[in-house]
C-alpha cells in the first residue's frame, strides 16, 4: 500500500492566499503611494490624456517654457502604467484603485507561479509552501501595498510562470516558438530589465534540450529553434521601442572597476533572498539612515559575497534535482557577467538588490531544503533570521498603511505623502480655474493631480545647496505661475527656486498650510501692467 499524499502544505498556503487577499482588500480602502519610476510612467499617462500620443511625455521646455518638449520615454516599460489604467477603465474607478487590483492580482500570481515552478523543479509542496512563506515575509513582497513599485511587482507575477514554461517545454516545435515570441514581449511588457532574464531562462531551456543529444549538430539545432524566435522577439522590441528612446543602457560612462562592481552581484543570493540589503537600508543606494559607513560596507559586502558562494555551491552539491542546479548556476553567473559589466561600464543602474530578486526568489526552495538538516543552534540562529525579516516587513507595511491612511489624496485616489490635503484642495482648485497656467513640484506624484495645465518637477535641494543649475532654469513666459514648496524652503532655497524662472516678476507668497507656501506670479518681467 502507498502512504497518501501529505496535506501539511495546504494550511500554509490556504493562510498565505488569505493573507494577500485581505491585504488587497485593505488596500482598496488605503490604497499606497508611488515610487518615482511609475510615477514618471503616470506622468507619461497624463500626457496622453492631454493629447499627446502613445508612450509620449509632454513638459514644459526649459529654453522656453511657453514651448513643450516631448520625449519617447523608452527609460522604463509601459506596463507599468498600463497595467492599472487597464483595470481603472474595466472597474470604472480612479487610478488608486487600479493600482490596488493590480498589486493584489500580481502578487497572487506570482506567488502561484513560483509554487508550480517550485514543484516542477523537483522539490515537495511542503518545501514549495514554506519558500512561499519566506517570500512573503520578505520586505520586497511587501513594499507595493505600501508604494507602487512598478514593474518591480508586475514582473514578479510573471517570473515563476516564465520559468514553469522553460522546465516543461521538451521538445522543439510549434509550442517552442511561440512561448519564446510571446514570453519575451510580455516579460518586456511589464519590465525592460526583464531581458537578462529572459536570456538565462532560454539557455536553460537549450541546455535541457540538448543534453541528451549526441553531436554539436544536434546542440546546434536546438539553439537554432530557440535564438530565431527569441531573435525576433528582442528585434521587435529593440525596432519598435527601444530605438525609439534613451534607457539605462544607452549612456556608458567608461571603465571603473571597484570592490563592489562584481562583489555586489556575487553577494546577490544573500542580499535579496535574505532582504539584507533592505535591513541595512541600502549598502550603497541607500533608501534611509546609512546603517555602516562605505568601508564598513564594503567590508559587509565581500563577506556577503564569500558567505553568497559558499551557499550557491552547497545548493548545486546537496540538491539532488538536476535542473534545479542548472537554473541556479545559469541565473546566478548571468547576474554576475551583466550586472558586473552594468556596474564596470557605469551604466545608470543602480547598487540595489532589487535588482537580483530573481535569484533571491530562485534559490529560496534551496535554503529551505538545505535548512531542515540545520540542527541545534544553527536551526535556532535560522528561525531568528526568519523572525527578524518577518517583523520588519510587517512593521513595514503596518506602518505604511498608518500613513497612507493620513496622506492627502486627490482625484487619483493615490496617497501623496509629499502634500497635506488643505494644500493640495487648493492646488485641485487652482488647476480648475485656470487653463494655461504652469504648476511647478519637488515630487513627481503630486502633478499627477494637475489636470488641466502643464507642470514642472524640479529635483529636491539638499542642506548643501549644491545644485547644477542648468537643471532648473526655465526661460521664457508661460502664463502664470504656481510653484509648491515646503515650509522649510524659506531662505536660501525658495530664492535659488525663484531665480530658476527668471523672466517672472511680481511674486506673491501664500501660506497653503502651516507646512506648504504657495509661490505665484503671473507677471513677465520687463512688462508694465
Amino acid at each position: 500500500m502507498h502512504n497518501p499524499p501529505s496535506k501539511s502544505h495546504q494550511p500554509i498556503l490556504a493562510a498565505l492566499f488569505i493573507i494577500v487577499v485581505i491585504m488587497g482588500i485593505i488596500l482598496l480602502f488605503i490604497p499606497p503611494g508611488l515610487f518615482p519610476d511609475p510615477a514618471n510612467g503616470l506622468q507619461v499617462l497624463r500626457s496622453m490624456h492631454l493629447g499627446s500620443s502613445f508612450n509620449t511625455f509632454v513638459s514644459p521646455d526649459q529654453s522656453d517654457i511657453s514651448q513643450d518638449y516631448t520625449e519617447y520615454i523608452t527609460w522604463w516599460s509601459p506596463g507599468q502604467y498600463l497595467v492599472p489604467y487597464f483595470f481603472k477603465l474595466i472597474t470604472g474607478s480612479n487610478m488608486g484603485h487600479g493600482i490596488a487590483i493590480t498589486v493584489a492580482i500580481a502578487e497572487l500570481l506570482g506567488l502561484a507561479g513560483f509554487y508550480i515552478f517550485f514543484k516542477k523543479v523537483g522539490f515537495s509542496p511542503l518545501v514549495a509552501a514554506i519558500s512561499l512563506l519566506f517570500i512573503v515575509a520578505q520586505q520586497a513582497f511587501m513594499v507595493p501595498f505600501v508604494f507602487y513599485n512598478g514593474g518591480e511587482v508586475l514582473i514578479f507575477a510573471f517570473e515563476g510562470w516564465f520559468l514553469y514554461g522553460c522546465l516543461s517545454i521538451n521538445k522543439a516545435g510549434l509550442k517552442l516558438i511561440l512561448f519564446v515570441l510571446l514570453s519575451g514581449w510580455i516579460g518586456f511588457f511589464l519590465k525592460s530589465s526583464f531581458v537578462w532574464v529572459y536570456a538565462a531562462g532560454l539557455c536553460c531551456m537549450w541546455i535541457r534540450l540538448s543534453k541528451l543529444t549526441i553531436g554539436a549538430f544536434e546542440w546546434v539545432k536546438k539553439a537554432l529553434w530557440i535564438g530565431i524566435p527569441a531573435a525576433l522577439s528582442i528585434a521587435v522590441i529593440y525596432f519598435a521601442y527601444l530605438s525609439k528612446g534613451q534607457s539605462p543602457a544607452s549612456n556608458a560612462h567608461g571603465i571603473k572597476i571597484t570592490a563592489e562592481t562584481f562583489a555586489f552581484p556575487l553577494a546577490s543570493p544573500l542580499l535579496s533572498s535574505l532582504s539584507i540589503d533592505d535591513l541595512l537600508h541600502g549598502l550603497f543606494f541607500h533608501t534611509g539612515k546609512p546603517i555602516f559607513n562605505p568601508m564598513w560596507s564594503i567590508v559587509v559586502l565581500i563577506l556577503l559575497a564569500v558567505l553568497s558562494l559558499w551557499l550557491v555551491l552547497s545548493i548545486v552539491k546537496y540538491i539532488p534535482n538536476n535542473d534545479y542546479r542548472l537554473f541556479v548556476i545559469v541565473f546566478y553567473v548571468a547576474a554576475i557577467l551583466f550586472f558586473g559589466a552594468s556596474y564596470m561600464r557605469q551604466l545608470s543602474i543602480s547598487y540595489e538588490a532589487r535588482h537580483f530578486r530573481i535569484i533571491g526568489l530562485l534559490i529560496m526552495p534551496g535554503i529551505v531544503f538545505l535548512s531542515r538538516k540545520l540542527k541545534g543552534v544553527f536551526r535556532l540562529i535560522f528561525i531568528m533570521v526568519f523572525n527578524i525579516i518577518a517583523y520588519t516587513s510587517i512593521f513595514y507595511v503596518i506602518s505604511g498603511y498608518k500613513a497612507n491612511s493620513m496622506a492627502a489624496r486627490g482625484t487619483t485616489g493615490i496617497a501623496q505623502p509629499n502634500v497635506d490635503q488643505a494644500s493640495l484642495n487648493t492646488l485641485m482648485k487652482l488647476d480648475r480655474e485656470n487653463k494655461n497656467a504652469v504648476f511647478v513640484f519637488l515630487s513627481n506624484d503630486i502633478g499627477l493631480e494637475v489636470l488641466h495645465n502643464r507642470i514642472v518637477t524640479l529635483p529636491p535641494i539638499g542642506d548643501d545647496l549644491k545644485i547644477d543649475a542648468n537643471d532648473y532654469r526655465y526661460g521664457g513666459f508661460g502664463g502664470p505661475l504656481f510653484i509648491v514648496l515646503p515650509e522649510s524652503y524659506n531662505g536660501p532655497k525658495e530664492k535659488m527656486i525663484m531665480k530658476s524662472f527668471p523672466d517672472y516678476a511680481g511674486w506673491k507668497l501664500s501660506m497653503l498650510s502651516p507646512n506648504y507656501v504657495l509661490y505665484e506670479a503671473t507677471l513677465k518681467r520687463g512688462v508694465v501692467k
